[in-house]
């Protein structure tokens, strides 16, 4: 009895093995009635889920962009985030070529050169790129230009957003008791580390270039839990002071600022658009010194608050 119990888990095992062998067969044979072209022209924007890449190289180009698109052999790139939506009409800029002919994806970025992707499907609009040379994968997830989530963009990565101005001047004050916030007039969140901020207490319409940045500190965001369209920002002065802030985006030159402690609201505009092109970033105002001139997307792993404060 016992020989003939295993004889029939045997077989059982077997089959149902041979027929999942089958199925995914046939579901990868089906998969490849659409061409890699179809594929990767499928969608207009390919948004680069940096935060889920796998490697320890990058491949420059794909690790300055937030989105890829790939259209009759053009190869563009979205470095930005300001403007996004409107440079390249939403596409961005032009940064080199590519073709599928021979079942890889073979880009040739105008700064970087020659680098060919393997592509694997992973949903209806999921796709992952394999770079074997460097073994790094890249998971980009496609839409459609009217129903790209924008507000997904900004909020994922809202540190490169603060830094694709000069500065950010306080535009308007609502509410709130008196603090000595209330003086800061001037932001620069620059790339350096990620986390160093600079502060100003010149007048406003102080030109941007001759802006004196008294105080510096490193700055923090945190996602805000149950909240996907909300942040928290601390700014930690080398003095010893710290400023706690719900951030909102307001549009791609505005921030606004809730106080926590004061309850006081200030709006941010941003002055001296920052555009990273295809290498080194170029602006149309002269860089301050506290700007550098590369910047890179890493992984950012936020820590986590409760909103304090239910206005």
């Amino acid at each position: 009895m016992k020989s003939l119990k295993l004889l029939f888990t045997i077989i059982f095992t077997g089959a149902l093995l041979s027929s999942c062998s089958t199925i995914y067969q046939d579901s990868f044979e089906d998969n490849n009635q659409i061409s890699l072209e179809e594929i990767v022209s499928g969608y207009d924007l390919w948004y680069v889920d940096y935060h889920r890449t796998t490697g320890n190289v990058d491949i420059p180009y794909v690790s300055k962009a937030f989105t890829l698109s790939f259209l009759n052999g053009t190869l563009y790139a979205n470095n930005n985030i300001a403007d996004i939506g409107i440079t390249g009409n939403g596409l961005g800029i032009d940064v080199g070529t590519y073709n599928t002919y021979n079942g890889l994806l073979e880009t040739d970025h105008d700064l970087d050169g020659a680098n060919d992707f393997e592509v694997f499907e992973i949903s209806a609009n999921e796709i992952r790129l394999y770079n074997y040379r460097n073994n790094v994968n890249y998971y980009l997830v496609g839409y459609q230009r009217n129903q790209f989530d924008y507000d997904k963009l900004f909020y994922e990565n809202i540190e490169y957003f603060l830094q694709e101005y000069v500065a950010w001047e306080k535009t308007a004050t609502e509410g709130g008791t008196p603090n000595a916030f209330d003086d800061e007039n001037y932001l620069a969140f620059t790339p350096e580390n990620i986390t160093t901020f600079y502060s100003s207490q010149d007048g406003f319409g102080t030109d941007i270039d001759f802006i004196n940045w008294s105080y510096v500190g490193g700055y923090e965001v945190y996602d805000v839990i149950d909240y996907e369209d909300l942040k928290i920002l601390t700014l930690n002065y080398d003095g010893g002071d710290i400023e706690e802030f719900e951030l909102n985006v307001i549009n791609d030159r505005t921030i606004r600022l809730y106080h926590v402690s004061s309850e006081t609201t200030y709006d941010f505009s941003g002055r001296g658009f920052i555009q990273y092109l295809k290498g080194e970033k170029t602006s149309k105002t002269p860089k301050p010194a506290v700007r550098n001139n590369n910047r890179k997307r890493t992984k950012i792993e936020r820590n986590r608050k409760v909103r304090r404060n239910l206005k």
